[in-house]
């Protein structure tokens, strides 16, 4: 991995003292006819991030709490409007400000914020941050993405599935201190579940069904310091899995043993993704529309890389065969099932057919490749990844290999184990022609510590699975006009904070070789 700079930590998390030292090119601002201007004491305990960076401009976000986890999920504030200020600049000490306004925060939005700044130049890194009152916000690091013509290189870091009770939070730590452009979260940013017995940190209130709910769960993970600091060190790009709303939720249906079956699931789903949209740096055109949320679009990394971020569980048919590993499943095999939905299938494939990056990157939820689970001649299969939508998977790979895809890549998360593997355009055939790669990244926390299980049967199953480990961490990945690198990173531990991070396994895929190479 070549060396970046550091990054002085000063520079993510300017608060306290020393952002009232540097207030004075930020102006207290007048309020509009009932807004109210009272005191309103700390108010950014909930941090600040950036996402869907584009060539001249990003999304700021913070979320305004002073008690972080007050009951009604609405952090203590008073159901009022509050003007909110804003600065960009190109220096941490904000003595080159380029850009800044007001907003609203307002009670009806849970008091978050969501700036689609403009204007900014391509390739660009600038300094961020917020005020409200006399309070300033810690400040974040955020990037445009280059210009659309140019190959710079990359450094990007992507993971999934962070349970909480669980674990502490470190890998977002160890993430950050690899400085990377761009952060991907693949799904499972947080957990609907109540509080376990086995849990190494305390969950607060119920499992979500209630906006209350969703709104006090995902306060209480924005507290995190490691979780705020990665937020603060680079802009994301985010897509849920099924937690953020329910376990293996698909479409318009509930998991069996859910607490809201039938059509209250549906109420649930609303405010489900309300509290997601509040919570997360996302523009406006993402917005919730009752039970529905345009999540799947694309980001262009200059010529260099095309981000397909993908949802994989607001269009789904159910999962097949009633869920689980099944062998022998023939409703799998139904060419009519969707794990995308036919809009964003297309959308999708006519993406392929237009690109003109040296990488297209899905950016998606649950397995891609084949996975054979079962040992000896029987075929057993995960009904809740790709391999319980094959003809929708097959239509996908066929098409990434016969477009203008260059190098395909599919990021995935979910599964809480690393993972490594060959896409090939037809499974079960050793000359099958291979039409990209998948990274599969472990959790954040999700299976606490993990162990050393190599899992060798499943390998032994699936020659074009190249890796396999069962820790906690993320995947680091540096693109450029050449190679992409992968290294899988790893935890020891997260049942107690501080661990180290180590690569496990490094891999290079280079131009136009659809294939892992180890090094």
């Amino acid at each position: 991995m070549p060396d970046t700079p550091k990054l002085n930590r000063r520079k993510v998390l300017i608060g306290g003292a020393a952002a009232v030292a540097l207030s004075a090119g930020i102006t207290r601002a007048s309020a509009s006819p009932g807004a109210g201007t009272g005191p309103v004491g700390d108010v950014f305990n909930l941090g600040v991030a950036s996402g869907d960076p584009l060539p001249d401009g990003v999304v700021l976000w913070t979320r305004l709490a002073a008690d972080s986890l007050a009951e009604d999920g609405l952090g203590g504030m008073p159901n009022r409007a509050l003007p909110v200020q804003w600065q960009i600049a190109r220096d941490e000490r904000f003595t080159r400000i380029v850009h800044s306004g007001q907003t609203w925060a307002a009670p009806e939005a849970a008091h978050s914020v969501h700036v689609e700044a403009d204007g900014l130049e391509p390739g660009t890194e600038y300094y961020y941050r917020f005020r409200v009152g006399g309070e300033i916000s810690p400040a974040g690091i955020t990037r445009t993405a280059p210009a659309p013509w140019q190959l710079s290189p990359l450094t990007m870091c992507f993971a999934s599935c962070s349970h909480y009770g669980e674990g502490y939070f470190t890998a977002y730590r160890r993430l950050a201190e690899d400085h990377p452009d761009l952060i991907l979260h693949l799904g499972d940013y947080q957990y609907e579940y109540a509080a376990k017995a086995t849990d190494v940190r305390t969950v607060v209130g119920p499992e979500t069904v209630t906006l209350a709910d969703y709104r006090l769960r995902h306060a209480q993970y924005k507290t995190d310091p490691d979780l705020q600091l990665a937020h603060a060190t680079a802009p994301w790009l985010v897509v849920w899995d099924d937690h953020e709303t329910e376990n293996n939720w698909a479409d318009e249906v509930p998991e069996a043993s859910s607490q809201t079956p039938g059509a209250s699931f549906l109420d649930r789903r609303k405010v489900a993704f309300q509290a997601y949209y509040e919570n997360m740096p996302l523009r406006r055109n993402a917005r919730p529309r009752g039970i529905d949320m345009q999540l799947y679009r694309r980001i262009h990394w200059g010529q260099l890389a095309t981000f397909h971020m993908l949802d994989t569980r607001q269009y789904r048919d159910d999962q097949a065969c009633g869920d689980g590993v099944k062998v022998s499943c023939d409703e799998r095999l139904n060419p009519n099932r969707t794990i995308t939905g036919a809009a964003q299938e297309k959308w999708l494939i006519d993406g392929f057919r237009q690109s003109r990056a040296r990488w297209d990157v899905l950016g998606q939820q649950v397995v891609f490749s084949e996975i054979d689970f079962t040992a000896g001649s029987q075929l057993g299969y995960n009904m809740d990844a790709w391999d319980g939508y094959k003809a929708n998977r097959d239509r996908i790979a066929a098409a990434m290999g016969d477009s203008r895809v260059r190098n395909g890549v599919v990021l995935t998360g979910d599964v809480h184990r690393h993972w490594a593997s060959e896409v090939k355009q037809t499974y079960g055939q050793p000359d099958s022609k291979g039409v990209g790669v998948e990274l599969i990244t472990t959790s954040i926390t999700s299976g606490r510590d993990g162990n050393d299980d190599p899992f060798q049967s499943v390998l032994d199953e699936n020659p074009h699975v190249k890796f396999h480990k069962n820790r906690r961490g993320y995947i680091r990945t540096r693109f450029t006009a050449n190679e992409l690198r992968a290294d899988y990173r790893i935890l020891p531990y997260v049942s107690r904070p501080g661990a180290a991070a180590e690569t496990a396994a490094s891999f290079v895929v280079t131009d136009r070789d659809p294939s892992l190479h180890r090094v």
